[in-house]
C-alpha cells in the first residue's frame, strides 16, 4: 500500500513537472493607439446623458475637457462650454434633449 501511494505521488509530481507540454510562449507587443482628439472624451459623456443618465461627479471635469477642446478647435470649444452650462442648468427630465442637441452641434461637418 505504501509502495502504491509513493508511486502514484511519483506520477503526480512528474506530471506536474511536466506541465502541459512544455511549449515555448509567444510573446507579442500589443500596441495602444490613443485617441487625441479630446472630443473623444466629451461624446460618451454627452451620449450617456441623452440617454438619460444623470450627472454626477464628471460635472467636475468640464472646464478640464472645455480647455482641451480649445486647445484644438476654438468655435467647437465656445459651443461646448455654452452647451455644457445650460445642460447644468436644466432639470434632469429636460437634459437628454439638451445633451442630444449639443451633440448635433458637436458633429463634424460632412464632407
Amino acid at each position: 500500500m505504501f509502495r502504491t501511494c509513493c508511486v502514484l505521488a511519483g506520477l503526480a509530481l512528474a506530471l506536474t513537472t511536466l506541465g502541459c507540454g512544455g511549449g515555448s510562449v509567444k510573446e507579442e507587443v500589443i500596441q495602444i493607439k490613443v485617441s487625441s482628439d479630446p472630443m473623444s472624451r466629451v461624446t460618451p459623456i454627452l451620449q450617456r446623458y441623452a440617454d438619460g443618465q444623470p450627472m454626477s461627479s464628471e460635472a467636475t471635469s468640464f472646464p478640464k475637457l472645455v480647455e482641451d477642446v480649445r486647445k484644438v478647435d476654438q468655435a467647437k470649444a465656445q459651443v461646448l462650454e455654452a452647451g455644457l452650462a445650460e445642460i447644468q442648468k436644466v432639470s434632469p427630465q429636460a437634459r437628454p434633449a439638451k445633451a442630444k442637441e449639443l451633440l448635433k452641434k458637436l458633429q463634424p461637418a460632412e464632407k
